[in-house]
Protein backbone atom coordinates (compact mmCIF):
# COMPACT_ATOMS: atom_id res chain seq x y z
CA UNK A 1 0.00 0.00 0.00
CA UNK A 2 1.92 3.33 -1.23
CA UNK A 3 0.95 6.11 1.62
CA UNK A 4 0.25 9.19 -0.29
CA UNK A 5 3.09 11.95 0.62
CA UNK A 6 0.48 15.36 -0.31
CA UNK A 7 -1.38 16.57 2.35
CA UNK A 8 -3.18 19.64 3.11
CA UNK A 9 -4.02 21.17 6.84
CA UNK A 10 -6.62 24.53 7.01
CA UNK A 11 -6.00 26.68 4.09
CA UNK A 12 -2.45 25.98 3.18
CA UNK A 13 -1.35 22.97 0.98
CA UNK A 14 2.27 21.21 1.63
CA UNK A 15 2.99 19.31 -0.83
CA UNK A 16 5.86 16.40 -1.62
CA UNK A 17 6.45 16.03 -5.73
CA UNK A 18 6.23 12.06 -5.70
CA UNK A 19 9.09 10.84 -6.86
CA UNK A 20 8.90 9.43 -10.35
CA UNK A 21 11.66 7.20 -11.92
CA UNK A 22 12.50 6.72 -15.66
CA UNK A 23 14.73 4.24 -17.58
CA UNK A 24 17.83 6.64 -16.41
CA UNK A 25 17.30 6.43 -12.77
CA UNK A 26 19.62 3.34 -11.40
CA UNK A 27 17.70 1.79 -8.27
CA UNK A 28 19.63 0.36 -5.39
CA UNK A 29 19.66 -3.29 -7.29
CA UNK A 30 20.99 -2.10 -10.48
CA UNK A 31 23.72 -0.39 -8.49
CA UNK A 32 24.85 -3.55 -6.58
CA UNK A 33 24.60 -5.54 -9.89
CA UNK A 34 27.16 -3.03 -11.86
CA UNK A 35 29.55 -2.83 -8.18
CA UNK A 36 29.64 -7.26 -8.51
CA UNK A 37 30.18 -6.83 -12.16
CA UNK A 38 33.24 -4.69 -11.62
CA UNK A 39 34.54 -6.90 -8.89
CA UNK A 40 34.67 -9.85 -10.97
CA UNK A 41 35.41 -8.53 -14.44
CA UNK A 42 39.00 -8.42 -15.42
CA UNK A 43 39.75 -4.33 -16.69
CA UNK A 44 40.83 -3.66 -19.85
CA UNK A 45 44.17 -3.02 -18.95
CA UNK A 46 44.63 -6.80 -18.27
CA UNK A 47 44.88 -6.39 -14.66
CA UNK A 48 42.74 -8.33 -12.29
CA UNK A 49 39.24 -7.11 -11.22
CA UNK A 50 38.11 -4.02 -9.16
CA UNK A 51 40.76 -1.80 -10.38
CA UNK A 52 41.51 1.10 -8.53
CA UNK A 53 39.52 3.39 -10.91
CA UNK A 54 36.40 1.32 -10.65
CA UNK A 55 36.58 0.96 -7.46
CA UNK A 56 36.76 5.03 -7.19
CA UNK A 57 33.62 5.28 -9.33
CA UNK A 58 31.90 2.63 -7.32
CA UNK A 59 32.65 5.05 -4.30
CA UNK A 60 31.43 8.21 -5.47
CA UNK A 61 28.87 6.50 -6.39
CA UNK A 62 27.71 5.32 -2.72
CA UNK A 63 28.74 8.83 -1.67
CA UNK A 64 25.64 10.26 -3.92
CA UNK A 65 23.58 7.32 -3.15
CA UNK A 66 23.89 7.87 0.67
CA UNK A 67 23.73 12.08 0.15
CA UNK A 68 20.52 11.04 -1.83
CA UNK A 69 18.74 9.40 0.91
CA UNK A 70 20.05 12.02 3.81
CA UNK A 71 18.41 14.57 1.44
CA UNK A 72 14.87 12.81 1.66
CA UNK A 73 15.26 11.82 5.18
CA UNK A 74 15.50 15.90 5.54
CA UNK A 75 12.90 16.82 3.76
CA UNK A 76 10.53 13.93 5.61
CA UNK A 77 11.52 15.33 8.75
CA UNK A 78 10.85 19.02 7.65
CA UNK A 79 6.92 17.90 6.64
CA UNK A 80 6.96 16.13 9.90
CA UNK A 81 7.96 19.18 11.84
CA UNK A 82 5.32 21.36 9.87
CA UNK A 83 2.71 18.99 10.54
CA UNK A 84 3.31 18.75 14.10
CA UNK A 85 3.89 22.69 14.42
CA UNK A 86 0.20 23.23 12.86
CA UNK A 87 -1.45 20.77 14.79
CA UNK A 88 -0.12 22.87 18.01
CA UNK A 89 -1.26 25.97 16.87
CA UNK A 90 -4.72 24.17 16.18
CA UNK A 91 -5.08 23.25 20.00
CA UNK A 92 -4.42 26.82 21.04
CA UNK A 93 -7.54 28.28 20.16
CA UNK A 94 -9.18 29.62 22.69
CA UNK A 95 -6.06 29.14 25.13
CA UNK A 96 -4.51 32.24 26.93
CA UNK A 97 -0.88 32.61 25.48
CA UNK A 98 2.11 34.92 26.03
CA UNK A 99 4.49 35.70 23.55
CA UNK A 100 7.59 37.90 22.94
CA UNK A 101 8.02 40.30 20.14
CA UNK A 102 10.79 42.88 20.27
CA UNK A 103 11.34 42.03 23.90
CA UNK A 104 8.03 42.60 25.03
CA UNK A 105 6.01 40.53 26.43
CA UNK A 106 2.46 40.18 25.13
CA UNK A 107 -0.60 37.75 26.85
CA UNK A 108 -4.15 37.40 25.00
CA UNK A 109 -5.95 34.59 23.82
CA UNK A 110 -5.60 33.10 20.23
CA UNK A 111 -8.63 34.05 18.44
CA UNK A 112 -7.18 31.54 15.37
CA UNK A 113 -4.62 29.57 13.75
CA UNK A 114 -3.38 30.71 10.06
CA UNK A 115 -0.82 29.25 8.07
CA UNK A 116 1.65 30.79 6.00
CA UNK A 117 3.90 28.87 3.45
CA UNK A 118 3.03 25.74 5.76
CA UNK A 119 4.50 27.64 8.87
CA UNK A 120 1.61 28.21 11.96
CA UNK A 121 1.29 31.43 13.39
CA UNK A 122 -1.22 32.36 16.13
CA UNK A 123 -3.70 35.13 15.90
CA UNK A 124 -3.29 37.24 19.40
CA UNK A 125 -5.09 40.84 20.02
CA UNK A 126 -5.38 41.17 16.12
CA UNK A 127 -1.73 40.45 15.14
CA UNK A 128 -0.22 37.51 14.14
CA UNK A 129 3.13 35.41 15.98
CA UNK A 130 4.86 32.83 14.98
CA UNK A 131 4.89 29.78 17.05
CA UNK A 132 8.49 30.00 18.25
CA UNK A 133 7.18 33.05 19.72
CA UNK A 134 5.26 31.65 22.44
CA UNK A 135 6.70 31.60 25.99
CA UNK A 136 3.76 30.46 28.39
CA UNK A 137 0.25 28.97 27.53
CA UNK A 138 -2.51 29.20 29.87
CA UNK A 139 -6.42 27.34 29.87
CA UNK A 140 -7.85 30.65 28.79
CA UNK A 141 -10.96 32.51 29.65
Amino acid sequence: MEISQNFTIGSTAQVQAAAKTSNSDMNMEDFLKILAASLSMPSMGGSEGGSDQSMDYMSQMIQFSTIEQLQDLSTSLTTTMLMTQQQQALTMIGKEVTVVQDGERITGTVEKAKFLNGYATLHINGKDYYMNSVMEVGAGS
